[in-house]
């Protein structure tokens, strides 16, 4: 699994925290995980469930609402009506990092927000329920005798969970403008209701009332004898496993983004989201590229000075593919690993370091040719030789004079090889 912090920006700007799992390989799709009232990103239930379906093949994103965990904001300004921005906001991010969710999955109070979110969002094909309650004011009942006291003071510390939170009035007004079963019977996205019967926190006639509400498709999962936290490992991934397999039967696989960019031709185009994170259009894809959050950025795709190794990595590699296939040598893989540094007091100051390996039943002659040829690839020429950059304001991305045809590169490493 690789794991990377994916930060965004919420409905009312504060900085919201989240935490992106991907499988190895592609994903075939991708859910947004909404946690518990008060919990967060890290809480059991959310790791636990992100990892198993990761496990699966699924792409997860999981964040901090407003005022919890790492994300900014105040919790005392936040209503449930704010938590269903935030967990909008962060589709949308991902939609603009090129994996939006297809399948939400909320936890308690996150699966009522999810049940909320999925309207607006068109590329929801699923929503999963986690010890859901059917309505929202249920939440009131965590409050005990302390409600009453918000209600008089209009803010208040409260204990949640065994922990202080301030609160405000605000909170407990907004519950009462949402109609949690109109929006269920309008749903129209295939609905999974998973719920304990031995829940104390949030009891299992919610789950009968959202079932109930729901139109089909729509199924219900026991979850027996797991507490409404999903403590127990065996009881998240169970929880995992039937998510995923259900899932499926909705979800479209991912396909990779096709651009109609001409060919010879790269358009890069901001975004909107964070400062740095543009949309690359080359060779007939499209993906992301970004500064690193350490940078300023989202993370969300290779930097600038990524993309140029990889073009040299690239190069190389199809370069002694060719060179192999012209003198009939028995190269079954070439894997490339190129390094980018800058040293203010060298000269010239940018060196790659590139490092190669040859697979195949080659002997020591044929391999150090091959490393001598990769030597000769066009990129590796082209940064030897340096390049002039003319530049020029435009009204309209069009195709430009002079740039290299489709199909020039590989006429280029020809020529190279002699």
């Amino acid at each position: 699994m690789l794991s990377k912090d994916f930060e965004f920006t919420g409905a009312q700007g504060q900085r919201l925290s989240g935490r992106l799992d991907l499988p190895e390989g592609p994903a075939q799709a991708h859910a947004l995980f909404a946690h518990c009232f008060t919990c967060s990103k890290n809480s059991l239930a959310a790791v636990r469930i992100a990892r198993a379906l990761t496990a699966r093949g699924f792409g997860v994103l999981r964040f901090d609402f407003t005022g919890l965990g790492q994300s900014g904001g105040d919790f005392a300004d936040s209503t449930f009506s704010g938590s269903v921005q935030d967990l909008l906001a962060a589709a949308h991010a991902m939609e603009g990092a090129g994996v939006g969710p297809s399948l939400l999955i909320g936890h308690s109070l996150g699966g009522a927000a999810a049940l909320a979110a999925a309207p607006d969002l068109p590329t929801v094909k699923a929503v999963a329920t986690i010890a859901a309650p059917f309505d929202v004011q249920h939440v009131t009942r965590l409050l005990g005798d302390q409600l009453q006291t918000l209600l008089e003071q209009g803010e208040a510390e409260v204990k949640l969970g065994g922990r202080p939170f301030r609160m405000r009035r605000a909170f407990v007004d907004d519950l009462q403008v949402h109609d949690q079963r109109e929006r269920i019977a309008n749903l129209r996205r295939a609905l999974l209701v998973l719920h304990s019967p031995h829940d104390d926190t949030v009891n299992i006639d919610n789950a009968a009332a959202i079932f109930q509400a729901a139109r089909h498709p729509k199924s219900f999962v026991s979850l027996d004898d797991a507490d409404h936290l999903l403590t127990r490992p065996a009881d998240a991934a169970y929880a995992a496993e039937l998510i995923a397999a259900w899932a499926q039967r909705y979800l479209d696989h991912a396909t990779p983004m096709r651009s109609t960019a001409e060919g010879g031709q790269v358009v890069v185009e901001e975004t909107g989201e964070g400062d740095f994170q543009v949309e690359v259009r080359a060779g007939g894809a499209r993906f992301l590229a970004d500064e690193p959050a350490g940078a300023g950025g989202l993370g969300s795709g290779p930097t600038p000075y990524d993309l140029l190794s990889a073009g040299l990595g690239a190069c190389t590699a199809m370069t002694l593919r060719l060179y192999a296939r012209r003198k009939g040598l028995p190269l079954e893989r070439v894997r490339v690993c190129v390094g980018h540094a800058r040293t203010a007091d060298a000269s010239p100051p940018d060196a790659f370091m590139r490092d190669i390996v040859i697979d195949g039943d080659l002997d020591a002659a044929q391999r150090a040719r091959l490393v001598e040829i990769a030597e000769r690839c066009p990129v590796h020429l082209t940064l030897e030789r340096g390049a002039r950059v003319s530049t020029r304001e435009a009204t309209a991305l069009a195709s430009l004079p002079g740039v290299e045809a489709a199909g020039q590169h590989a006429h280029d490493m020809e020529d190279d090889l002699g």
